[in-house]
């Protein structure tokens, strides 16, 4: 039996795919979650092989949690899977430890032999994501341009940017500037509707 470990905050949509999985005669959901914040300590009690993760979750985010994971149980083989196929989430997901990354709309038994993929050991990555990520290319950003920017997106002003990051309002300054220079936008806010269109925040 291959365990699993569900993780998405749409709860229509985790218990569709846990009532879809269980289908399955080889696959057990073990655990099933809506808040990335749960996901570590739902791995710890069940085990799963394969973490079915959603990206975009509240509280810790999917990619977040996948490196966590990742981390505390490397055995666990992470698949993420999202509605939103956006380059540098692909590349984020890979970084963070994901075996696999499918985008939602895929057909249900895509999913179920993505999952048997994984927990095989292999790759599974969805090829026009892929072919989209190699030709956008990564992030362009260091990590703290990432932050800086991130704190950014909801229209802060530079002393609240600088005291959510801990860093000087010069310092924030300069990397606003940078990820301006980067994206080749007119302003910050164009900047982060642009690094969110591509998976880069």
């Amino acid at each position: 039996m291959i365990r699993v470990l569900l993780a998405d905050d749409q709860a229509l949509v985790r218990g569709a795919l846990a009532a879809m999985l269980d289908l399955e005669p080889d696959v057990e959901v073990v655990a099933a979650v809506g808040d990335g914040d749960e996901v570590l300590d739902a791995a710890r009690r069940t085990t799963p092989d394969v973490a079915l993760l959603d990206v975009q979750m509240p509280g810790t985010d999917g990619l977040t949690a996948a490196a966590q994971l990742h981390a505390a149980l490397p055995a666990c083989r992470i698949l993420m899977c999202t509605t939103f196929g956006r380059p540098g989430y692909f590349a984020r997901a890979m970084a963070a430890g994901a075996a696999g990354f499918v985008v939602k709309d895929s057909p249900p038994e895509q999913l179920v032999e993505a999952i048997r993929k994984v927990y095989a050991g292999l790759r599974v990555v969805d090829p026009g994501l892929a072919a989209e990520s190699l030709a956008r290319g990564v992030s362009p950003f260091t990590e703290r341009e990432r932050d800086v920017l991130r704190a950014a997106k909801d229209g802060a002003s530079v002393a609240d940017i600088a005291r959510a990051v801990h860093l000087s309002g010069g310092t924030v300054r300069n990397h606003l500037s940078a990820v301006i220079g980067k994206t080749g936008a007119a302003n910050r806010a164009e900047a982060a509707r642009i690094a969110e269109e591509n998976g880069w925040l």
